[in-house]
């Protein structure tokens, strides 16, 4: 009998990869001072050794691109199955419109930058320059996953250079951390966990163990594998639901296929919003007396998403084409330092008037997110917060998801250069700056009234 061991080999050789990048991890210093995460330095090592380099790793880009894919859909699924309670919440808006505001200063950066070369490199895309918010504030999945849907309506390796954009991103999250952790703290910075000591669960985090109502460890069934089910079952309604709007906008036109094109590229969304109705219905069957056990386990979920998001960021930046990478050399760098230097700053001004205490930390936490991801915002905490008193990273992960709300607008504007490539309507360039300046400007001085609104009396 023969097997297909493409799946199982792959999966070998990026475990290999980031077991490589924890040994190293662990013993050269330089690689924990620079607060680079695992997962980079494992991608960077496959780099290395790809088909562009050594040779000696022959995954297909395509292949890689797919597993970035599905990984980060994965991910997303189980953050929103989880059970959150709220908090802070005055200071969690503040945060998520802080973190969207990120992102359309990246985007009003990073395609005014595009509209200004299209005269001198005419084969630019028109919507190059949104991989910025896509790759640096959302991470290698998103920016893969809707530059790959571009490809399809005229951007050549939009997907490839969606990754590099993100991996750049990465470095100044990590390098530029380091930096921002200076400027603000001082001698303080990276100085307040030993090398070694491993980090604290976040506050309110579930540790496993047989609490009342759950699944009992000694059930038939293990609870890892629930947690598999009720992912797997989210994504089929996904893929089902992505699939019945492509039928019915078969025959639609240029607005149907774009329309398409566009769902699948934000399939994550789709999927995280199942996943939320779910975990609703779950609290509503509980709260009802119809359950009695709580099938989403909050600390398994961290888990999975942690591990997925760990494969994911590792098999994107093996994808990375080397050649496609050069020969859009300009373009990516000017809109990535620019975006970055920008991003830097930003941070540091803005979070320091809207924040009542811990500002520094917050800012800092911010700044990581949006040229990295979350775990990159956490990890810049925990050089100068390790034990998390300063709520910066209940802020992040909970303003996370009202960033994810009040960012979901942009996901269709952020498609209107690319309706305006297809049908010849240059003016929607022009129109989708316009909409980023304004939904900019009222996202921040909603940001700074919110501030001074709940700003304790003396």
């Amino acid at each position: 009998m023969n097997m297909d061991w493409t799946l199982p080999m792959d999966f070998a050789v990026i475990s290999l990869l980031l077991l490589t990048a924890t040994l190293l991890k662990r013993k050269v210093p330089l690689l924990r001072k620079l607060l680079f995460p695992n997962a980079l330095i494992a991608g960077f090592i496959g780099l290395l050794l790809g088909r562009d380099l050594l040779h000696l790793i022959e995954i297909p880009e395509e292949r890689l691109g797919a597993y970035v894919y599905h990984l980060m859909a994965i991910g997303f699924i189980a953050l929103a199955l989880k059970e959150r309670t709220q908090r802070d919440m005055p200071t969690i808006v503040r945060t998520g419109a802080f973190i969207v505001s990120g992102y359309l200063l990246q985007g009003i950066i990073g395609l005014g930058l595009t509209l200004l070369l299209l005269p001198f490199i005419p084969h630019l895309f028109p919507a190059f320059g949104l991989l910025l918010p896509l790759g640096f504030g959302q991470g290698p999945g998103q920016a893969y996953s809707i530059g790959s849907r571009w490809e399809a309506l005229g951007f050549p390796h939009g997907g490839n250079i969606g990754l590099s954009i993100a991996t750049i991103g990465f470095l100044w999250a990590c390098l530029g951390g380091i930096v921002v952790l200076n400027i603000l703290f001082g001698k303080e910075a990276r100085k307040a966990v030993p090398d070694d000591e491993e980090s604290p669960h976040l506050p309110g985090e579930v540790v496993e163990y047989d609490a009342p109502g759950d699944i009992p460890l000694t059930e038939s069934i293990d609870r890892l594998s629930i947690q598999g089910a009720l992912i797997g079952l989210v994504y089929l309604a996904t893929y089902l639901t992505l699939k019945g709007v492509e039928l019915l906008l078969e025959g639609t036109g240029t607005f149907g296929q774009t329309f398409s094109q566009l769902l699948w590229g934000f399939h994550f969304i789709v999927g995280s919003l199942y996943a939320i109705g779910l975990r609703l219905l779950f609290n509503l069957f509980k709260r009802k007396g119809l359950m009695h056990r709580t099938y989403p386990n909050n600390y398994l979920l961290s888990r999975i998403s942690a591990g997925a998001f760990d494969y994911m960021i590792t098999a994107s930046i093996v994808a990375i084409s080397l050649d496609v990478f050069t020969a859009n050399l300009l373009p990516i760098l000017l809109i990535t330092t620019t975006g970055g230097l920008a991003t830097v700053l930003f941070s540091l001004s803005v979070g320091r008037r809207i924040y009542h205490h811990h500002w520094k930390e917050n800012a800092t936490a911010v700044y990581g997110n949006i040229t990295g991801t979350i775990s990159t915002g956490l990890a810049l905490i925990r050089e100068v917060d390790p034990l998390f008193s300063s709520h910066a990273a209940e802020n992040l992960v909970f303003g996370s998801g009202v960033g994810l709300v009040m960012g979901l607008p942009l996901l269709v504007v952020l498609n209107l250069p690319v309706y305006g490539y297809l049908t010849g309507t240059p003016s929607l360039y022009w129109i989708t700056m316009a909409i980023l300046v304004l939904y900019f400007a009222g996202l921040l001085a909603f940001t700074f009234r919110n501030a001074a609104r709940t700003r304790p009396t003396p």
